[in-house]
């Protein structure tokens, strides 16, 4: 994981221009709407914390809660993924914050970082650089998540693919590493091909230049050289969920023998980590540094947020293990008929169960699904002549599950999809639902008897 702030905080503070002063007014309206939230919001940490210490409430509960803000959070974080390409059997994504990033990043090389490197070359001249500066780095990028789900997909760990988003970029994995050796190589993988990356194009630039190439050609060579180390060296902070801070969990699983101590000390320094960068980004701010200040200010934000939910997804994860579906699932579902009119689902069911997706069930199999978000599809005045049956889709494989599955599967499946409820579907015949709420309840209440 690579979160990006060099390049592009340097080259937009030395730019200077009318641009750079209106995302000086943006990051400041973002800086203080951000300490508002951490400091008095409703889902701030210091609220949250009054609220669980007043009501006694149980610490996986909580973390529970912050598994479903995470999903949500990841949601809005990657909702509008573009498909760029597919690598080696991986597919590589971009979020659309990354296309935002992208274009300031040629802007501030082409127009801050490179004039100010090499100066008297034309204006042509820089915008080439820029963009292939911005273009070599996300290479890089894409290289380093490259080499962790080669070596994920050896050590036989399953990978969902690489996105570029705004802090970087990430090799999403589908399970937890199935040992501390696995985990280690992993982790040490990325590093390495940056570290590799960085030697290759430093030893291009200096044949290049000693063959005497163009500054156009060489400074961006030794461009991508330094910003490739830089990255390694940051990845390399054993500060969990950065790779060094994989590696300190590997070795600390490999030394216990005990994930979970490993996960929460090597996340405790993570977050310990976030909030110092917080802390950093304040003081930059405060002393009229406001898009430095701003980008150590969410960096810290953003690394505070996944150490915390990635230790307390752990933690979920293990208390749910092995649990089965039986437990949780609702053998007796709130379904509806092929023929029902939409007026009826609307008045009998949306407004009574206040549920988005209703499960259609015609002798006793599963045909499909309805959602409430298709109602508002068909006009009103439409609705008594409508039925269901018109409206509902198929039901996939992210919002059913078999009943062999186990609890952790289902958590998996819903972190996955950002949904709170799954059908339980055997042989195309609905056999229950299961309910995230329903899993907070069984995790609160075997938290709570475990600890007396």
């Amino acid at each position: 994981m690579q979160p990006l702030g060099g390049s592009l905080q340097s080259g937009l503070y030395q730019a200077g221009s009318v641009i750079n002063v209106c995302i000086e007014w943006l990051w400041r309206d973002l800086f203080r709407l951000a300490v508002k939230l951490l400091i008095v919001g409703p889902q701030s940490p210091l609220i949250k914390a009054r609220n669980a210490w007043n009501t006694k409430q149980p610490v996986l509960e909580t973390g529970v809660r912050h598994f479903r803000l995470a999903s949500k959070w990841r949601w809005c974080m990657f909702g509008k993924r573009l498909k760029l390409f597919r690598l080696a059997g991986f597919e590589v994504g971009a979020d659309l914050s990354w296309v935002i990033i992208a274009v300031l990043i040629a802007w501030s090389l082409s127009m801050g970082y490179f004039p100010y490197r090499f100066e008297n070359l034309s204006p042509r001249a820089y915008w080439i650089m820029g963009i292939t500066g911005a273009l070599g780095l996300f290479l890089s990028i894409i290289i380093h998540e490259f080499a962790h789900s080669l070596a994920a997909r050896k050590m036989g760990m399953p990978m969902k693919g690489i996105t570029l988003f705004i802090f970087g970029g990430i090799a999403e994995m589908g399970d937890e590493p199935p040992n501390a050796k696995a985990e280690f190589l992993m982790a040490i993988s990325g590093p390495l091909a940056s570290i590799a990356l960085a030697l290759g194009f430093y030893a291009l630039y200096t044949g290049s230049t000693a063959a005497g190439a163009p500054l156009s050609f060489s400074g961006v060579i030794g461009y991508l050289a330094f910003i490739n180390l830089v990255l390694a060296i940051f990845n390399l902070i054993p500060a969990y969920p950065l790779d060094g801070g994989r590696v300190l969990r590997a070795l600390l699983w490999h030394l216990k023998k005990n994930m979970r101590w490993a996960t929460r000390i090597s996340a405790g320094i993570g977050s310990g980590f976030g909030i110092f960068l917080i802390i950093l980004g304040v003081v930059r701010v405060l002393y009229g540094n406001f898009i430095g200040g701003m980008w150590f200010f969410l960096i810290g934000m953003f690394l505070n947020g996944a150490a915390k939910a990635s230790y307390q997804q752990l933690v979920a994860r293990k208390a749910l293990e092995g649990e089965p579906l039986q437990r949780f699932m609702n053998t007796e579902p709130v379904t509806v008929a092929p023929s029902l009119p939409l007026d009826r689902l609307v008045e009998d069911y949306v407004y009574k169960y206040h549920y988005k997706l209703y499960p259609v069930v015609e002798d006793q199999k599963l045909v499909g699904c309805v959602n409430f978000r298709d109602i508002r599809s068909v006009e009103k005045e439409r609705w008594s002549s409508t039925p269901v049956k018109t409206l509902m889709q198929p039901c996939s494989l992210e919002n059913t599950i078999a009943p062999q599955a186990d609890a952790v599967q289902a958590l998996s499946q819903m972190n996955k999809s950002a949904t709170s409820r799954l059908m339980v579907v055997d042989q195309g015949r609905l056999t229950g639902i299961i309910a995230l709420k329903d899993m907070l309840k069984f995790l609160s209440h075997k938290v709570e008897l475990e600890k007396q």
